[in-house]
């Protein structure tokens, strides 16, 4: 069911990694190709840019995000990154801050931000896997940004819906990513 929203935003970035580059499948099937096919039928002059890369950590997002948003300009940056971090244990406290600099350069410039939050698998132990997953409620709150709940919730634990490395999506799970990250963006467009 396509919602009647009344859309201001004309460019629309999404900065992510392989769950977001559509990572095992051709990106044009991917989320954020569903997503942009959703804005066309609701305003055709938004312009949706994935500056999304498969293996990309916060670390590296927040080395690019200067040039994305002098180049793009967005009214909206979407940001599904950490999950990389995660997996190589990197310091969530780090990530946080990358994060965070990432969501100020990006309403500095003007944008409205939606977080995307993972998790990550439990055998990195209870404390970190909590650590991990607070940081994004966290930077909601602190930057009064709206976070989309783990973005695979519903995605992770079905096999049908997996990729044989069980960490990412198949083509089959897009649409279902595509219309969650939709509940969210619809409120902030």
């Amino acid at each position: 069911m396509l919602l009647s929203v009344t859309v201001q935003a004309k460019s629309i970035v999404v900065l992510g990694d392989s769950i977001s580059a559509g990572y095992g499948m051709d990106v044009n099937q991917g989320w954020v190709s569903l997503l942009q096919q959703r804005l066309q039928k609701t305003d055709p002059t938004i312009r949706l840019y994935n500056e999304s890369i498969s293996g990309e950590t916060t670390a590296g997002g927040l080395a690019r995000i200067k040039s994305i948003l002098k180049q793009r300009q967005p009214d909206i940056v979407i940001i599904e990154l950490g999950a990389n971090d995660g997996l190589r244990g990197l310091s969530p406290i780090m990530m946080k801050q990358n994060l965070g600099r990432m969501i100020e350069l990006s309403q500095n410039a003007g944008a409205k931000v939606l977080l995307l939050s993972m998790r990550i698998p439990p055998n990195y132990g209870k404390r970190y896997t909590k650590m991990f997953y607070q940081t994004y409620a966290q930077l909601g709150e602190q930057y009064a940004i709206p976070v989309v709940p783990f973005l695979l919730e519903d995605v992770a634990l079905a096999k049908e819906l997996m990729q044989q490395d069980g960490l990412h999506p198949n083509q089959k799970a897009q649409a279902l990513i595509a219309e969650k990250v939709w509940q969210y963006l619809n409120q902030v467009l």
